[in-house]
């Protein structure tokens, strides 16, 4: 084992996987893993197999290819897969290993550019979400796919999200993540407080930390949404359900198949069954103080990054004016 310590020079190198692509097949791996996920998915089109029969299925960004292989399982007559990322190569002798490939053409490359065998399909499949649903999320390629390629009476798998917000108290985990740095070994780091701050956190939130009940704030339709939709400014109202603290809000959102004779749909909230969004979580500079029934009123603006838009800016501004105090704050996050 001990030369495994050091670089390899040998000619075996190019069959050793690299960092990237191991990274790449354990990302892979959380997602297949992600019952709730993938089962949702695997249901949505396996039960549904009349909408499949005889059609062409488009899957954007697909990965692995087994949302590509249960369309083609549904009866699909062609399914066209598309990903830009070196797991197509893979997933071309996954195709292959389990007997799709007159089935299923994957074509290496961004939607934006390739060519495609096939220019019209009935279906689009895609499971293009991202932490807080539009964090390095697909959203836009799937719209300009939709656009470009699918039928007029076509169908999108899923084709609703719907954004929630609430908020929870986190006072011994705030206080491990952001107040430590006030003290480090007996030096003031409290500049990277800040940094910390401005960091939402992914994380699974257990449901008795939420102190409010949940708000929607944000639904997308994909059948009628445009780009510009997914830059936003909303209002928000959080109710309070309790007397207690809160020291951050979170977010999370549903995923609806609503086009089927029975819809389909699952959560990410804290709430429901594990998966590997979870939630995100903004904390607040300061902490507010809520009585049962008190309202914090706000907004909540959610924009691409200008430098990369697959990166998040998330503003949120909130009012609470209650029993116990009143205040009020803006807070600035980005997701990169």
């Amino acid at each position: 084992m001990a030369d495994a310590a050091g670089p390899s020079t040998g000619p075996m190198d190019a069959d050793i996987p690299s960092s990237k692509e191991a990274l790449t097949s354990r990302i892979h791996e959380e997602m297949l893993k992600d019952s709730v996920r993938t089962n949702s998915y695997r249901d949505a089109i396996l039960r549904n197999k009349q909408l499949f029969k005889g059609k062409n299925v488009l899957d954007v960004g697909c990965g692995t290819g087994i949302l590509s292989m249960f369309a083609a399982k549904a009866g699909a007559a062609h399914v066209v897969g598309v990903d830009m990322s070196n797991i197509i190569d893979q997933a071309q002798k996954i195709i292959e290993a389990n007997g799709f490939k007159d089935t299923i053409t994957l074509v290496k490359g961004k939607v934006e550019e390739v060519e495609l065998p096939v220019k019209e399909f009935d279906i689009i499949i895609s499971e293009w979400m991202g932490y807080f649903l539009l964090y390095e999320s697909m959203l836009d390629t799937v719209l300009l796919a939709r656009d470009k390629y699918l039928k007029e009476d076509g169908l999108l798998f899923p084709d609703v999200c719907t954004m929630y917000l609430a908020a929870i108290e986190d006072g011994d985990y705030k206080e491990e993540k952001i107040s430590y740095w006030d003290n480090v070994y007996g030096f003031d780091y409290s500049c990277i407080k800040e940094v910390a701050l401005r960091e939402p956190l992914v994380d699974t939130v257990d449901l008795k930390a939420v102190v409010t009940r949940p708000f929607a704030f944000k639904r997308i339709d994909l059948r009628t949404a445009q780009k510009e939709d997914l830059d936003f400014e909303v209002p928000f109202k959080l109710t309070a359900t309790r007397n207690d603290y809160i020291h951050a809000f979170i977010g999370w959102f549903d995923t609806e198949f609503s086009c089927l004779h029975v819809p389909l749909s699952f959560s990410t909230g804290p709430h429901a069954r594990y998966t590997h969004w979870k939630q995100t979580v903004f904390y607040t500079r300061d902490t507010i103080t809520v009585s049962a029934n008190e309202e914090i009123n706000g907004t909540i603006k959610v924009s691409p990054n200008a430098r990369n838009n697959r990166d998040l800016d998330i503003v949120i501004k909130y009012q609470h004016a209650g029993s116990d105090g009143s205040g009020s704050e803006t807070l600035e996050f980005q997701m990169s």
